[in-house]
């Protein structure tokens, strides 16, 4: 997608995005590797696959079954709980096609039966299920690649095999104590000293038997998932598995407000949601935190980094001559050089920030506007409540 122009379809805006997702150039050793079909060379593949993630475990495991299997599975489970944030929006649709570019298929868990144990919409199931189809909605406007991407509802396929599910389950939960499951309960957002139901301490085992249920290669989820995904290589430890999946953990962005470190998505100034209306869209940029010559902990920061930047590959200030001038930044350093010195002021970013967002977030605006079934999934939506 450029600047130019938003993508006016989905097919489109897959296949602009997909566009941004070239990798340098492969050392040299590299080059002599017989081709992958994606054109790629074993380095590029790896290096693109990493990008996805702030943490892995581990690069070697990741390198050695990219080299390896040809048709690898990588998963993310979510549960329908309300409107989608740009996080969980773009930020996603880039690291989907970021893998399915080096060859993976990935499957995407509509953790139903999860949010309904997680009292999400207060627990009622259609509520949830119409959710998630509101969801695969904005994943399909904003231009993620579907043609290697699977939607698989939990309630379904578990009553599908539940043999084999619920073995697993209970397999899981025999075999670790009821401290290491509690420890587990962030995947949920909860804290460990928050009185859990029964409900929610049987969540992390069958979140845990979902990657060995749905044959996943690599667990891509956020960062707050990361104890569950341990959980699953410690019992590949437990059954002598000596294939773990790989842990491969996306960045979670901070809420836009002052002390936030997470998005809420029951508080509507938390964060930009993905049909957020363009002056919703200047409102909440103008109002968020953003204290002058600060990098650390500035959402307004982050959002250049990890959503403007790996969209456009590029981040365009504009502003007066007198201010500076217009100003292209195609680093994350060079920005936050500039902004802790105090050569890009606060207002300048926010503004070049919303233009941005707005530029990226229009193709879904413009189908949840003319898409009649679309509309009326968000109008849905919309009315729910959202419960924690």
């Amino acid at each position: 997608m450029s600047d130019a122009a938003a993508s006016a379809t989905p097919a489109a805006a897959a296949e602009e995005l997909q566009s941004k997702l070239n990798v340098d150039a492969a050392p040299a050793e590299a080059a002599a590797e017989a081709p992958h079909p994606s054109g790629m060379t074993l380095e590029e593949r790896y290096k693109l696959a990493r990008s996805v993630g702030e943490e892995c475990i581990n690069e070697e495991e990741l390198r050695a079954l990219l080299a390896k299997k040809p048709n690898i599975v990588a998963y993310d489970g979510f549960e329908p709980s309300g409107r989608m944030h740009i996080a969980q929006g773009v930020m996603k649709a880039i690291n989907v096609n970021k893998l399915t570019k080096v060859g993976c298929t990935f499957k995407f868990w509509v953790a139903d039966w999860f949010a309904q144990l997680n009292n999400k919409m207060g627990g009622d199931l259609k509520k949830i299920q119409t959710v998630g189809k509101y969801m695969v909605e904005v994943w399909k406007a904003v231009g993620m690649d579907l043609s290697k991407v699977e939607f698989l509802s939990s309630s379904e396929e578990i009553n599908k095999r539940p043999d084999e599910y619920w073995t697993l389950v209970m397999d899981i939960a025999r075999k670790n104590n009821l401290k290491r499951i509690v420890r587990c309960s962030q995947i949920m957002g909860r804290a460990e000293t928050d009185d859990l139901s029964a409900a929610q301490i049987f969540y992390p085992c069958m979140q845990c038997a979902d990657i060995f249920f749905l044959k996943a290669d690599i667990c891509q989820l956020g960062m707050d998932q990361r104890k569950v995904n341990m959980l699953a290589r410690e019992y590949c430890d437990d059954i002598k598995r000596k294939l773990k999946p790989i842990i491969l953990s996306h960045r979670m962005m901070p809420g836009l407000l002052e002390g936030q470190e997470k998005m809420s998505k029951s508080d509507p100034n938390s964060a930009i949601f993905m049909e957020d209306t363009e002056a919703e869209v200047n409102t909440k940029i103008k109002k968020a935190y953003c204290p002058p010559k600060v990098t650390a902990g500035n959402p307004c920061i982050e959002y250049v980094k990890y959503i403007v930047l790996p969209w456009f590959g590029h981040f365009q200030v504009t502003r007066p001559a007198d201010n500076g001038g217009d100003k292209r930044y195609e680093a994350a350093e060079e920005l936050c050089a500039d902004y802790e010195s105090g050569a890009l002021h606060p207002g300048d970013l926010k503004a070049a920030l919303s233009r941005h967002l707005n530029q990226i977030l229009q193709p879904v605006r413009d189908h949840f506007e003319n898409n009649a079934e679309a509309k009326e999934l968000l109008k849905k939506v919309k009315s729910y409540k959202v419960t924690k």
